[in-house]
């Protein structure tokens, strides 16, 4: 049996990058899936991969930062299919116009960031999850149980230059699963996160509706070369997409039956497991 099978999953952002990818993975492993995202030829485009391997899915254009819409979603999951087993908050920006910069290209100083765009990631970021989950415990608990599902980062474990509001947004992300889990526990309800590091879409960082890369930012970069890559890690090729969708299936399987409140960093290649600080490093063989 599949690890999804008789489950139904609504996926935020799933009209590209990382979504896209997952709502394929989720069907073919047996759940039918709601492909929510604020651009409905994106989410419809999704739909059709789905369809085309065989899978079942169907397209709901909402914004992930309105109540109704948000709402309207969850409903589409329990009106087409008659339950919710999964919900995923996935849907994520840097900032409105994807990495913030100022004319010719250079990054935007902190003390120059809009208040609009601040709100804008807070409301993306932190406000749709808090949406997703807060109009999704009603059918979990009456399904007895299923999986409340966050997109976090690695930036929320460490820092990187000029996105301190994005990272501000994913350590509330990594507090509110933590929260959720202690709270949502005694209705069976999982809460979870992953981090991705490596393997995400490049359209994460541009602007919105820009055309759908459908590889991660290492692929469309060119050939891979392992022997330069900073990731330690060394594999014949570059981290993908599915890199990442795969934890996110874990949490999502009843394989994670017992595991909840965690955010996981998926995709990483070591990447966190080191210190900043240059050290020469040994690239021989090993010895023994």
């Amino acid at each position: 049996m599949s690890r999804l099978e008789n489950k139904v999953a609504v996926i935020t952002g799933a009209g590209s990058g990382l979504g896209r990818e997952a709502s394929q993975l989720f069907a073919a492993e047996g759940a039918k899936v709601v492909v929510m995202d604020i651009f409905g030829d994106r989410a419809e485009g999704t739909v059709k991969l789905v369809s085309d391997q065989g899978g079942t899915a169907v397209a709901v254009e909402a914004d992930t930062t309105k109540e109704a819409d948000v709402q309207r979603t969850i409903e589409t999951a329990l009106k087409e299919f008659g339950q919710l087993d999964i919900a995923w908050a996935n849907a994520g920006i840097v900032s409105r116009g994807g990495v913030p910069t100022v004319a010719g290209g250079e990054e935007l100083a902190f003390e120059d960031f809009p208040l609009e765009d601040w709100e804008d990631v807070v409301s993306v970021n932190l406000t749709g999850p808090f949406l997703v989950a807060k109009h999704s415990i009603k059918p979990l608990r009456e399904n007895g149980g299923g999986v409340i599902l966050m997109t976090s980062s690695a930036s929320s474990f460490a820092a990187y230059h000029s996105i301190a509001p994005y990272m501000a947004t994913k350590g509330g992300v990594n507090s509110l699963v933590r929260g959720l889990s202690l709270d949502l526990g005694r209705f069976g309800i999982r809460v979870n996160a992953i981090a991705p590091t490596h393997g995400m879409s490049p359209n994460f960082l541009m602007e919105r509706g820009a055309p759908v890369v459908g590889q991660s930012y290492e692929e469309s970069a060119g050939p891979w070369d392992k022997g330069i890559t900073p990731i330690p890690l060394k594999l014949d090729r570059a981290p993908n997409l599915r890199d990442n969708a795969y934890t996110a299936l874990f949490l999502a399987s009843d394989e994670a039956a017992y595991t909840t409140g965690q955010t996981i960093s998926s995709c990483d290649g070591g990447t966190l497991a080191r210190v900043a600080i240059p050290f020469p490093e040994d690239q021989g063989e090993p010895t023994l």
